[in-house]
């Protein structure tokens, strides 16, 4: 049974899709290692009661919403470029929510665009 993920697709532009695929780790990373720092954030504020400028990293959750949208839009660009789905994207993109969850989806994912990446340069 074919699905859409699993066809064989067709990449013309394969430096294009290098370069998103490398936006994309750089995103993913920065993305996973801002979430274990808003986790210890939120343990502070929540489980220690650290509240405001008691806690030394009040101020992460706003620089890490903004990296986490340049993540979406890493995951938009890589997507669209390769062929993904919607519902792929979707998926990879609920990853970086997940703490550790945005490494293991990284990789996994660098490993099959690279693999398409290689079969496209044949």
């Amino acid at each position: 049974m074919t699905t859409p993920d699993s066809r064989t697709h067709t990449i013309d532009d394969v430096e294009g899709a290098r370069s998103r695929l490398t936006f994309f780790k750089v995103m993913a990373f920065i993305v996973g290692v801002g979430l274990l720092v808003l986790v210890v954030e939120m343990v502070l504020s929540y489980g220690f009661g650290l509240k405001g400028e008691d806690n030394p990293l009040y101020w992460w959750p706003q620089p890490h919403g903004f990296i986490y949208m340049v993540y979406l839009v890493a995951t938009a660009l890589l997507g669209f470029k390769i062929g993904w789905s919607l519902t792929k994207m979707v998926l990879v993109m609920l990853a970086g929510c997940v703490p550790f969850l945005s490494f293991w989806v990284e990789r996994r994912v660098a490993r099959q665009v690279e693999s398409e990446l290689a079969a496209a340069r044949q």
